[in-house]
């Protein structure tokens, strides 16, 4: 997830003390240090202004100053500057300021977002002289594809830096929104942000995942953070970032890693590994399908990702098998050889704390080698923290863990050894890394910088998501701000609820 790395890192760029650039000595000294504050983030149509003067506290007055180059409609005078952009004029502006006699420079951050609403506006900006809007990062994508399959050729620009890609439609119900996700396949110059915690670096694909269905925007980022939280085998980024389509803004979209091989090697796997995705509710581990006929194959309800021969389940089919028709002693000896334990346990974990329905039946991916234990990682949290697909209402309580949906998960909590460590590993995180004030505290920090993106989108989307067949008949209708504000009941709700639903210790 992207953190405030970004915005800090502009923060001192534009008014730091230790070595931004409004600190920066352009001529051999530090008396002065130029600096006009900053950054700034306005929209076209609105004004900026600030004073010019020494960081140091220097009294040069005010003619001292100087701007090489101002911006179309600009005015400096006296070491004020003011401006009020027109609506062709979406950017981000390094402006340098400069006290001419002690030879120093320094520069100032104003970003101008683009008022893609406002009467007359010109809808397209350049994705070169656009790496940032109110501090969230921009990816602009041209043309959008408009098929599942194949990968068709895509540009893509982000931080200024251009790739040729490819790209293509993803998701299943998702497919019908007009705010489509998509995945970007990048096969020369990887796509890489240096600024996401950790760093979001070197991926040969990239998943734009819509926030359509979530008018917290916050879903998908926060579930995914707290499984990385949980420090499971493969932990997944995403951050969130501005879409611009053809040039014209297009909202707010969560960026994601792609679990496929690559995403293996980076968690300390093999790529030639088996990947596969659990895609509905017949990967249960069971012998019967989830309307209770008898399974075509043990593999029902998965997709092989990778891993060749690509038609070959045969170790699947075995670790379906072992949990579905193992007796109760030989399972309770047998699946931490099988599977990672403490993987598969962190994904109960995450599936019932954020009640994820559909990740604790399908939507979740399963790696093998011929030399590990089977790891896991959960996928698609648009249904969690209290709403479902349909962005309906889902309550905090009570909690349930899912032994219906999922049989191994059934005979971990049955085992009179497996289920009270669980319980006590629940438990200890909830205490850790789940506690109800940490993870409070993650979505005030996130929906605090993601806020004004939020809106933005928002202003974009309310109109069709309120109007979009699957869920227009709802009446328990949020804006943004009380839409935050429900996941944030919701969680005291939920801890309360799973530390009543754990067999006492």
């Amino acid at each position: 997830m992207r953190g405030f790395a970004l915005l800090l890192a502009a923060l001192v760029a534009c008014g730091g003390d230790d070595g931004g650039p409004d600190g920066a000595d352009g001529g051999g000294g530090d008396r002065c240090r130029p600096t006009g504050g900053g950054p700034y983030w306005l929209t076209e149509g609105q004004e900026v202004a600030f004073d010019v003067s020494c960081a140091t506290g220097l009294d040069l007055g005010a003619d001292a100053f100087s701007i090489a180059a101002l911006p179309d409609g600009a005015v400096f005078d006296a070491g004020h500057f003011a401006w009020t952009p027109g609506l062709d004029q979406a950017a981000v502006y390094r402006i340098q300021v400069a006290a001419s006699e002690l030879g120093e420079t320094g520069e100032v951050t104003v970003g101008v977002a683009d008022a893609w609403d406002a009467d007359g506006n010109v809808p397209v900006v350049d994705p070169t002289q656009y790496p940032l809007e109110y501090g969230l990062p921009v990816l602009f994508l041209s043309p959008p594809p408009t098929a599942e399959e194949p990968y068709v050729p895509v540009s893509v620009v982000y931080g200024g830096v251009e790739y040729a890609a490819e790209g293509k439609l993803r998701g299943a119900s998702s497919l019908d929104y007009p705010k489509k996700s998509y995945i970007l396949k990048f096969d020369g110059q990887r796509f890489s942000d240096p600024d996401a915690d950790g760093g979001f670096m070197n991926k040969s694909h990239v998943v734009l995942t819509t926030t359509f269905d979530d008018n917290s925007y916050l879903r998908q980022l926060i579930a995914y953070e707290l499984w990385s939280r949980l420090e499971a085998t493969i932990p997944v980024q995403s951050y969130v970032a501005v879409v611009y389509m053809d040039g014209t803004y297009f909202g707010l979209y969560t960026v994601t890693d792609h679990i496929d091989g690559d995403l293996m090697r980076a968690s300390g796997l093999s790529e030639e590994g088996n990947l596969y995705k659990a895609i509905n509710h017949d990967a249960n581990f069971r012998l019967t399908n989830s309307d209770g006929a008898d399974k075509g194959t043990l593999h029902d309800g998965y997709e092989k990702k990778e891993g060749e021969p690509i038609d070959d389940f045969a170790d699947l089919d075995d670790l379906v098998s072992f949990v579905a028709t193992s007796s109760d002693p030989e399972f309770a000896d047998g699946i931490g050889q099988k599977v990672e334990l403490a993987d598969y346990e962190k994904w109960l974990i995450i599936a019932s704390y954020t009640r994820a329905d559909d990740s604790a039946g399908k939507n979740s991916y399963h790696y093998h080698d011929a030399t590990r234990a089977w790891r896991v990682a959960p996928w698609d949290f648009n249904a969690s923290f209290g709403q479902d697909w349909t962005t309906r209402r889902a309550g905090a309580s009570p909690a349930d863990f899912y032994p219906s949906a999922n049989h191994l998960f059934e005979r971990l909590l049955a085992d009179p050894t497996l289920g009270p460590a669980f319980a006590q590993r629940y438990r200890d995180l909830l205490a850790g890394p789940l506690a109800q004030d940490a993870v409070l505290g993650l979505i005030d920090s996130e929906s605090a910088r993601i806020d004004f993106g939020a809106r933005r989108d928002w202003a974009r989307w309310e109109a069709q998501y309120r109007s979009f067949g699957r869920w227009s008949d709802r009446t328990d209708w949020t804006t943004y701000d009380e839409e935050v504000q429900y996941l944030r009941d919701w969680i005291a709700d939920r801890t309360a609820a799973i530390e009543d639903a754990l067999p006492a210790p």
